[in-house]
């Protein structure tokens, strides 16, 4: 196999063992990224220079007797996160010169367990797409189909990995912007507890890099196996030092079973508010076919689920009051007077997004008071279920479209357009409560296509959901290279 396409557990076994050096592996996964990078684009800041004089010092620490979890490894980091001395713009061209003095807590942990960073990986403007584009880099290609985006607004990432540029990377998710790329080029990736990660130092420039708590927000890994997932988590779990004064791992429970046959599984292939197209559907049932063939406990409802419709309406108010708050006051006064002539029987998601751009302190407390609602729900749930599978977006990728406002634009669903932005309700599913949500492949569309499913768990129990996905790898396969 190349071994620019093996996980970073084969790399690491290698290396330990001495069959390769990290020299080697580094000079190897620049030469395919010089070769292939024209094409996808999915590195936009390459770091060579740095790259090979950290690869030399990953291999005379292993000289010296010494490792680490990630000791030589080649990796990549999306571009939204500081590293000191290279450029942080979130593809925004008024900040095409803002370079960081500081690298992000993450960055920090990715060197401090010995991974050599090649450089950063490209996102959309402000983070705010399902595709991965700016005036800035240009446009990152699916490498399955150049012709289809690679998701967002983690998409630098996912395509990087599905092109064998670095075993490892690390994003962020709000609005599936791990889970979705994932999805669509074929990649593992998981949406961590909210707060398990310190996210200090994946800011918008020109913010200062400070010890916030988000809302909904959350940084984790992605990886093309499901076991270098926890690998990598383990490297960036722990809260912010600033915070709590010491830096240290969170211990997370371990996993609540080892056997695919012990799971108890809750399968929800449909969303009241937008339908599932044919090519995630058939990927939901691979994997509910998989688990009743090995024994799981499987079921396709459940009243314990809390509400989807509600639950997709609360992730809007939530996610676009907060985003709304740096909005020009212009901008702010014409949504609100739009908000104010709706009728109050329009209930759609599209007037849901109006009303949380200008939602009151007041609304938002009462918002947030039935979030806790859902996660009371979602508790109760898990002490009958182990884990939820279902749709990350309804569709695989789709091509690219760059036409217009993202909220005038439509995404077609086995021939049937809807709202572009009413597809981030299965990301929501998770978000909105903020519980932890494994992306996996599950083999390809009619079209050739990846498509992927996410598998939620419990808060705080994110090794259960990465050992499922560990366990579905074994039964219907992983990670295969765009052929």
């Amino acid at each position: 196999m190349d071994r620019n396409f093996q996980s970073a557990e084969e790399l690491a076994a290698a290396l330990r063992a001495g069959d390769v050096t990290s020299v080697e592996l580094t000079d190897e996964v620049i030469a395919r990224i010089e070769r292939e990078n024209k094409v996808i684009n999915a590195i936009c800041v390459p770091d060579f220079d740095n790259a090979r004089a950290a690869a030399r010092r990953a291999d005379q620490a292993r000289a010296r007797g010494e490792d680490g979890p990630l000791l030589g490894i080649p990796v990549t980091v999306k571009e939204s996160y500081d590293m000191a001395g290279l450029p942080t713009t979130w593809g925004m061209p008024q900040f095409k010169d803002y370079v960081p003095g500081e690298d992000a807590v993450q960055v920090a942990r990715l060197k401090a367990a010995g991974a050599v960073l090649l450089g950063k990986t490209n996102v959309p403007a402000t983070l705010r797409d399902i595709q991965s584009y700016n005036e800035i880099y240009g446009t990152t290609n699916n490498p399955w189909n150049h012709e289809r985006t690679s998701g967002g607004s983690s998409g630098g990432s996912a395509a990087a990995l599905a092109a064998g540029f670095g075993a490892l990377s690390i994003g962020s998710d709000l609005a599936g912007s791990l889970r979705t790329p994932a999805h669509f080029c074929g990649i593992y990736a998981h949406k961590p507890t909210l707060g398990l990660a310190s996210p200090r130092g994946m800011v918008a420039p020109p913010a200062p890099a400070l010890p916030t708590e988000h809302d909904l927000a959350v940084v984790g890994p992605m990886a093309r196996t499901a076991r270098d997932l926890t690998l990598l988590l383990d490297v960036m779990a722990g809260p912010d030092p600033l915070n709590h004064g010491v830096a240290y791992n969170l211990a997370l429970p371990p996993a609540r079973h080892e056997r695919l046959s012990d799971f108890r599984v809750l399968i929800i292939e449909d969303h009241p508010l937008i339908p599932t197209g044919s090519a995630v559907r058939a990927g939901v049932n691979r994997v509910a076919e998989a688990l009743v063939n090995e024994g799981a406990r499987v079921e396709r409802h459940s009243p314990l689920l809390p509400d989807l419709a509600e639950a997709a309406k609360l992730y809007m108010l939530l996610m676009l009051s907060t985003a709304a708050a740096s909005l020009p006051l212009d901008v702010y006064e014409q949504v609100r007077i739009q908000a104010a002539a709706l009728s109050a029987e329009d209930q759609s998601l599209d007037a849901t997004r109006q009303r949380a751009i200008v939602l009151s302190h007041r609304e938002w407390v009462e918002t947030n008071n039935r979030r806790e609602l859902h996660r009371h729900g979602w508790r109760q749930l898990f002490a009958e279920f182990d884990a939820v599978v279902c749709p990350i977006t309804p569709t695989p990728a789709f091509p690219h479209n760059q036409n217009g406002a993202l909220e005038d634009r439509l995404i077609d669903i086995d021939g049937v357009d809807y709202p572009y932005f009413d597809q981030l309700v299965w990301a929501g599913a998770a978000t909105m409560p903020g519980l932890p949500a494994t992306a996996i492949p599950t083999g390809p569309s009619p079209e050739g296509l990846p498509v992927g499913v996410q598998l939620i768990g419990p808060m705080f129990e994110d090794r259960t959901p990465l050992r499922l996905a560990e366990l579905l790898e074994q039964k219907i396969g992983g990670f295969q290279a765009p052929q």
